[in-house]
């Protein structure tokens, strides 16, 4: 072995192995201080990108999961004054019930007071029914047009098609559609026990279209798209409501429509549950009534039936979505994340050569103090 001063090999090895054993220190310290196996792109470029995604998605998920809970905290909310709703259409089958009576004619004002009473309350119930703003009762998720008056039929944005079904009745004469421009309006009825189609086309002046031959009730249909009837007119003056499905949560992390749920909320106010016409002044008018009330109550317990079912959806979509949470933190924590038994492990094998490299380094440098006795 030669013996050489000027440049001291074993030093030079010595100082990179302890350089190299320090940046795995450095290292093993960062991840056991952080928590995480990936710091930086160049510790696994792949690796973060993957992470990343994984991240975005749960964070976006967990977005979502709130989104539907407000969703549910809309229809418990909703459902609530629906129960107020419920119980004074109850009193109302009440009165109109005893105002029928011949024996209770006398009592008749009394009976319709507070009737009269309680459709007030019913629409001021369907007026404060709100979350964080929005009325629910009053016909949420919809946009509306104008009231149906036997004459004139106020316009919407955006409608084109009217799917009306199953006519029957006659409480109207005739419905006058106006129009700033040329448009077409497909009517769908039920005439003479057959399923026709009628297309109407409105002049810029306006066209009057009489169905007196058969009278006009518009019954409640499920809207096939958002330009399609949703709501019933059962008697003169009610209002035709265009359904557009507006009450849309995102309830997932993608521009979807299978990552989004949509319902929209009938109208509980009088005009929506056709009892606007209710009164007990008379007999007849009592005796009427009990038919508005009947229907009313139909509709009212379909809607909160809906409602129950919406919620129902949304509890297992939230389900749903804590379980994607769940499966895509446990991926990212395998990509991510430090194994910190195995980094601890690794740490103190490297702070002992750490160790051993000084000493090694210290022995390099004393080895050319050797040569002195050769020259001594």
């Amino acid at each position: 072995m030669g013996l050489r001063v000027a440049n001291n090999i074993a030093a030079v090895n010595a100082h990179r192995q302890l350089g190299v054993t320090d940046s795995k220190v450095s290292k093993s310290l960062e991840r056991l201080s952080s928590g995480f196996r990936i710091n930086r792109a160049k510790d696994d470029a792949a690796g973060l990108s993957m992470a990343r995604k994984f991240d975005a998605q749960v964070r976006s998920q967990a977005v979502a999961a709130n989104n539907t809970t407000q969703a549910n905290s809309l229809l418990q909310i909703a459902e609530g004054g629906v129960e107020q709703i419920d119980a004074i259409l109850v009193r109302l089958k009440e009165l109109s019930t005893q105002a029928a009576s011949k024996n209770n004619e006398q009592n008749l004002s009394d009976l319709n007071a507070e009737a009269q009473q309680l459709l007030t309350e019913m629409d001021r119930i369907a007026n404060t029914t709100t979350f964080q703003g929005a009325s629910l009762l009053t016909g949420y998720g919809t946009k509306g047009l104008v009231a149906a008056d036997a004459g004139s039929v106020g316009s919407v944005s955006n409608m084109y098609d009217f799917d009306i079904s199953n006519f029957k009745g006659t409480d109207a004469e005739s419905i006058h559609f106006t129009s700033d421009g040329a448009s077409v309006i497909t009517m769908v009825y039920t005439g003479s026990g057959t399923v026709e189609t009628q297309t109407l086309t409105v002049g810029s002046g306006g066209d009057t279209y009489d169905f007196s031959t058969f009278g006009v009730s518009f019954k409640t249909t499920t809207a096939a798209d958002s330009a399609a009837l949703a709501t019933s007119v059962a008697s003169v003056g009610d209002t035709i409501t265009a359904s557009v499905a507006d009450a849309t949560f995102q309830v997932g992390e993608t521009n979807s429509s299978d990552y989004r749920i949509s319902f929209q909320l009938n109208a509980m106010n009088q005009t929506g549950l056709s009892v606007g016409n209710v009164d007990m002044s008379t007999l007849a008018n009592a005796r009427s009534s009990l038919d508005m009330i009947d229907n009313a109550m139909t509709a009212l317990n379909a809607s909160r039936a809906e409602i129950g079912a919406i919620q129902n959806r949304l509890d297992y979509t939230f389900a749903n979505l804590n379980i994607a949470i769940e499966n895509n933190t446990a991926a990212m924590s395998v990509i991510q994340d430090v194994d910190m038994a195995m980094e601890m492990t690794t740490f103190t094998k490297n702070q002992i050569l750490m160790q051993s490299g000084t000493a090694m380094l210290a022995q390099a440098n004393s080895a050319p103090q050797n040569i002195l006795s050769l020259i001594g």
